[in-house]
């Protein structure tokens, strides 16, 4: 049955890095994953590097993410086959002659780690080299200083991203938190173009509230967007947030948040202490507004929509989304007719070297 742009879209656009862990999540230890509908198993060699492959013991299909950490390889809690960072069977210690060793039997991914968190590049053709990765200067740039927060929501990502592209939401929904309780609750909306994507805003309204948000696609996809701050919430000027929502599969999403202000010296040291005791937790409970409210959609809410003006964003966002999909598609399905053909060259070629086998026996 041929996949429709619908399904494609469910489980996330390809050919893009995203954000998968924190680095604080990884250590020695294995970590079981799963992301854009893929099981994944992360772990650190002994230089600290982090590799990602496919978390599936070739030999009977155990979690590779149970199993030990040897520094460039798992090992699996089952049999103990080994299964190196680049797929390759390593060494099957239950025999002393195995097909499997040195065959690439998993898959394996390409990994960066960067401020904070560990990103996977996930591609339609395994075989094609990545995009580069660049962030928005908010985030590796020493002028700011910021803070991860993630969270798991029971949504598909796309309500998590119309969330973000929703502007006007912040008046209504955010409307008794520290820093969206001003402004308008009505207002014209704008689309304009930028380098990577495009800002969408309230039209005579910046600086009060929500007021916009911009769209980025520098190898990763991202949100940001900056909401004005009281002099009582510390130093820094404008709190900036720069938002990734990464699927989980079809019906879950983590959500990566750092938030971030242009702060340098003491006031950086000032602003770190006021945010860890006192301003996470109303952050928190602006993003506890959130999940509550998409978690509790009505089924196939996106199908029976009523959409005007302030969803102009959304709407354009959601055209960009599906027409790269229709392009990946395309590519997935002409990727796996050449795989099928492969697979059938590999089929016969070992076919005919088993009937000579079979002719000299």
């Amino acid at each position: 049955m041929e996949q429709t742009v619908e399904q494609y879209l469910e489980f996330g656009l390809r050919n893009l890095w995203y954000p998968v862990l924190a680095s604080w999540e990884v250590s020695s230890r294995p970590v079981g994953i799963t992301r854009l509908g893929e099981n994944i198993a992360v772990w650190r060699d002994e230089n600290g590097a982090v590799h990602a492959i496919e978390d599936r013991c070739p030999h009977r299909g155990a979690r590779l993410s149970l199993g030990w950490n040897l520094g460039n390889r798992l090992a699996c809690w089952y049999h103990g086959v080994e299964v190196r960072f680049d797929g390759v069977v390593e060494d099957v210690p239950a025999v002393s002659s195995c097909p499997m060793t040195g065959v690439k039997c998993v898959k394996s991914y390409h990994v960066q780690e960067k401020h904070g968190a560990i990103f996977i590049w996930f591609g339609v053709d395994d075989a094609e080299e990545p995009k580069p990765l660049s962030l928005p200067e908010q985030m590796g740039n020493d002028e700011w200083s910021s803070f991860l927060c993630m969270a798991d929501w029971k949504v598909n990502y796309q309500y998590a991203v119309d969330n973000v592209m929703d502007p006007m939401h912040g008046s209504y929904l955010h409307s008794a938190s520290h820093s969206m309780s001003e402004g308008d609750k009505s207002a014209e909306m704008q689309h304009r173009a930028t380098e990577h994507g495009f800002i969408f805003e309230k039209v005579g309204q910046s600086g009060v509230n929500f007021d916009w948000v911009e769209y980025g696609e520098t190898g990763s996809p991202w949100l940001r967007l900056s909401i004005p701050y009281k002099k009582q919430f510390g130093p820094g000027g404008v709190f900036w947030i720069v938002g990734f929502a990464t699927p989980i599969d079809e019906n879950n999403t983590r959500v990566f948040f750092w938030r971030c202000r242009q702060v340098q010296g003491w006031q950086r040291d000032v602003w770190r202490f006021l945010y860890r005791n006192h301003l996470e937790k109303l952050h928190w409970d602006v993003l506890e507004q959130d999940r509550l409210v998409l978690e509790n959609m009505a089924p196939n809410a996106r199908q029976h929509e009523f959409l005007y003006q302030h969803d102009v964003g959304l709407s354009r966002l959601r055209r960009m989304y599906k027409k790269e999909a229709q392009k990946q598609l395309q590519q997935w399905q002409e990727v796996k007719t050449r795989q099928q053909g492969e697979d059938l060259v590999s089929a016969n070629v070992n076919a005919a070297q088993q009937d000579k086998v079979g002719n000299h026996g």
